[in-house]
């Protein structure tokens, strides 16, 4: 009874997939990782210059993390700014993020 419970338990904790998600750390121009920083997700260039039409906003934790779930396997524009700091000039964009994993980026504020 108890194998087949547990070949039962890894048959279903295997079959879940991960959503496509993003983890995004901000850190600033020390390499210290930064709480309380806006971030923003942007699906086109245009939409970023403009900060319009947001695809999901959060606000890092006290590690400097961010997490942002069920994201399209594309690349996104990133607008991380706490203050008069910000991440303009470079790290603007994510790579494609791969479906169904985790993805981490690291972005510079200054």
């Amino acid at each position: 009874m108890k194998t087949t419970l547990l070949l039962l338990s890894l048959f279903i904790g295997s079959s879940q997939i991960v959503k496509t998600q993003l983890h995004i750390t901000v850190r600033n121009e020390l390499g210290n990782t930064e709480a309380g920083v806006s971030v923003t997700l942007y699906a086109t260039e245009t939409d970023y210059e403009k900060e319009q039409n947001p695809v999901q906003s959060g606000t890092t934790d006290e590690k400097g993390i961010v997490k942002f779930k069920e994201l399209k396997a594309q690349e996104y524009f990133v607008l991380a700014k706490k203050g008069d700091i910000n991440n303009f000039g470079g790290g603007e964009k994510t790579g494609e993020l791969v479906a169904n994993r985790i993805n981490k980026v690291n972005i510079i504020i200054q």
